[in-house]
């Protein structure tokens, strides 16, 4: 088993080294923001999520610039999610 041990801060993260880690955690559509149908998927019981591609990442997310292509009307969830929180921090130690 590793153990990452790192020093990371919230002041460390910026949209220049993002790494966009929270664009694979599931993310439920519980408001209006205008997401575009073609990245929301409708599971069997009428559930709406942001949906994800075969890589497990969002399909909203620009794979090039690792920015969100529909920034303007992203779910509540992702406007909810601030860069740099425990959260934020705690899927980077995860994920990288």
């Amino acid at each position: 088993m590793t153990i990452k041990v790192t020093n990371l801060l919230a002041s460390d993260i910026t949209c220049s080294n993002c790494k966009a880690c929270c664009c694979s955690l599931e993310v439920m559509i519980i408001s209006d923001t205008g997401v575009p149908s073609q990245h929301i998927y409708v599971d069997e019981h009428g559930s709406e999520t942001m949906l994800r591609l075969d890589d497990g990442w969002c399909s909203a997310l620009d794979r090039n610039t690792l920015m969100c292509s529909i920034y303007e009307n992203r779910p509540w969830v992702c406007r909810e999610f601030e860069m740099g929180s425990p959260e934020c921090i705690n899927e980077r130690l995860i994920k990288l």
